[in-house]
Parts: structure tokens; sequence; C-alpha cells
């Protein structure tokens, strides 16, 4: 493998904090720290105030991030005009892209404009057939595929056949550093104990992360508690499911529910619960997982696409099904009222990861997939 600098293109749809974002922002600065010329374009405007941190922390590393300002699916079209040119003003040796539109406009125009190597990046396992259709046109013209986790590869694999390429597996990282140095969120500002226990969601407000099946899940806990620390739920993000969450918060009442929208201090959050939930339908490695693997936090998740990788030998103990309010209510029961156990899985996870997610070893493992397709021995 020749380790001879690359200029490499990064193209996502959006730029907004989110676990494939931050991917690609750590990817970028690892690629530019090793050498290689970087630059990142996002299909969707750029995001501004405290959304912006992805931006702003590329930019601070010197890496060009521009945008085609295209939020819509309509715009399609002027997506991958815009594309064609910034492809051309770089002359990249690769084009990486990530997430459904990224990897459809993007490929496309770096073909159009003869860009020698394109790889293309699932992140998740969602079965929308009309999105698959599209992305297998997509996947027919990348050199490879890099898939976030085991059981996305298997998806790939399932849901395009043999049109797929040589996929390659690279799960999320994450700078154990810059999370040693969060202090936990002191819970007096949502009107809380300083030392209240704290169910946590961090996520998107979507159907995808179940949060129908939580409410279902925990109301009958926070109601009644039992011996156990009184529980209280904070549901983090925003997205479309915001007005129902909202009636379901007005209902509970702020003392045991609150919805506070996104916050860029998610981090500060998960350090300061007791306890993480993730009740998702699909995924594909879920980065709040790791995140709280990392702050040494047990969680209380759905057995679905990586999250059985990431938590590896303590799964059983911290998962359940999907789609079943009342195994998830269980699991969340049984890690609330076993503090000492709980505990236990939280110092195992935080092992797990550092043993395998630090975040030195992502861009050597994309690296690595880029050299030997840019420059064959």
């Amino acid at each position: 493998m020749n380790d001879a600098p690359l200029r490499i293109d990064l193209v996502i749809t959006e730029l907004f904090v989110g676990g494939a974002e931050r991917c690609l922002v750590e990817l970028a600065i690892g690629l530019r720290n090793r050498g290689d010329t970087v630059r990142v374009a996002s299909i969707g405007t750029l995001p501004t105030g405290k959304q912006a941190a992805l931006v702003q922390r590329l930019r601070e590393h010197g890496i060009s991030v521009e945008s085609a300002n295209c939020d819509s699916a309509i715009q399609a079209l002027s997506a991958y005009r815009w594309l064609r040119t910034w492809f051309r003003s770089g002359q990249p040796d690769v084009v990486q892209t990530m997430l459904f539109h990224a990897n459809v406009v993007g490929t496309f125009a770096a073909r159009a404009v003869g860009v020698p190597v394109c790889i293309g990046g699932i992140r998740v396992a969602q079965m929308h057939g009309a999105r698959l259709l599209i992305e297998k046109q997509a996947i027919r013209r990348m050199d490879a595929v890099v898939c976030v986790s085991r059981s996305v590869e298997r998806f790939a694999h399932k849901v395009f056949g043999h049109s797929i390429p040589p996929t390659h597996v690279i799960g999320n990282a994450i700078d154990i550093a810059a999370i040693d140095h969060v202090l936990p969120i002191d819970w007096t500002a949502f009107g809380w104990p300083k030392d209240a226990q704290v169910l946590l969601f961090v996520g998107r407000l979507h159907h995808q992360k179940g949060l129908d099946l939580l409410v279902e899940a925990i109301e009958p806990l926070l109601v009644d508690s039992g011996d156990s620390p009184a529980m209280r739920c904070l549901v983090v993000g925003d997205g479309p499911q915001r007005d129902t969450l909202q009636r379901v918060a007005k209902r509970l009442g702020p003392a045991r529910f609150q919805l506070p929208g996104w916050r860029a201090d998610s981090l500060a959050l998960i350090k300061g619960c007791r306890l993480l939930v993730l009740p998702s339908r699909y995924e594909g490695m879920p980065n709040v997982i790791l995140e709280a693997m990392a702050a040494g936090k047990p969680v209380a998740a759905t057995a679905v696409e990586g999250v059985e990788e990431l938590l590896g030998e303590v799964a059983d103990g911290q998962t359940c099904a999907p789609e079943d309010p009342a195994a998830l209510r269980e699991l969340i029961q049984r890690l609330w009222q076993a503090p000492d156990a709980a505990q236990e899985l939280s110092r195992l996870n935080r092992q797990r990861a550092v043993t395998h997610h630090q975040i030195g070893l992502l861009a050597d493992r994309y690296r690595a997939v880029y050299a030997d397709l840019a420059q064959p021995v």
C-alpha cells in the first residue's frame, strides 16, 4: 500500500449534529492530519448557530466546507450540477459519500467528471423500497462500500445483491479524551434536584427511534417508582414527532418528563444520567450508545443493527427485542433496581469503548481502503 498523499472529497447529505455527520468530521480531520488534501461538501444548506458546531470544527482544522444549498429532493439536479463543478475544481483521487442523498447524487456527479475512485457509505438498515431502488443504481457505479456495522453489511448484501461492490466494515469511533473533559449536567437547570436520577434519550424525534414504545414502557414506572429512586425522563432532540411528545410531556408533568428540544450539551447530559435508553426500530451503529459507553454509563436498548456489536459480551444484559414495550419496561426496571449490576455494566461498557472504538483508529481504517483502490500495488 502506497502512503503518498491523496486528494479526498467527502460528501454528506447535511452537516447538522448527528452520528454520521460526526463520523465524517472526525474522518476528515484524521485524514488531513495524515497529510491528505481533504474537502467536505454538504448537499443541504450548512447549519447556523449552535447546530453549526461540526462546520466550525472542520474550519478550525483548516478543512474547506462548502454547500450545494439544496434542501429538497426536487433540487437533486441542482445538487448534481453543483457537485460536478465542485469535483472538477478539486480533481479528487477519491470521493467518499455518506447517507442516501450523498450516495446517489455524489456518485453520479463524481463518475460524470471522471473521478477515479468512488466509495459509498451505508450507515443505516432502512427498508425503504423506492430509495433502495434508486440507491442501487449508484451502488453499481461505486468501487467499494463502507458499512458502519456487520449487520448493516448483511443488510446491504441482501437488498443490493450482485450489484454491490466489495464491502468494508468500519464502525464508529469516539474521542475518549474529549468525553473525559466534559462535566456532568447540573439537573437543577431543569428544576430537578441536583442528584436527580434521570432516564435519558438523545436522538431524532422520529418513528425510527421508537419513542412511542418508550412512552408506553416507562409511563407506569414514572407514576409508581416503588422502592427505587424516583425516575425522571428527559427526551432530548427534535424531529417530526415533537408535537406528539409535547402532549405526553404536558400529561406527565415536568417533575417527571421533559422535552427540552435539541441541545448542544448532550455529552454533559449523558454523563449526568443514570441510564441511557434507545428503543429504536432500526439503526446502523448508534453513536449515542457509543457515547454512553465511553462515559461509563449503562444502556437500555433494542437489539437492532449495530447495538449488539457495540456492546459485545454484555449486550444481553442491556438489550431487548424491538417493538416490545413490555420487554423494554422490564429491561429498564431491571437495570434501575440493580445499581451494583448496572455499575459493573458501566465499567465494561467503558472498557469496550476504549479498547475497540478509539478515534485514532477511524482515519487509519478508511485510509487503508482508499489507498488500496487509488494506488494499487
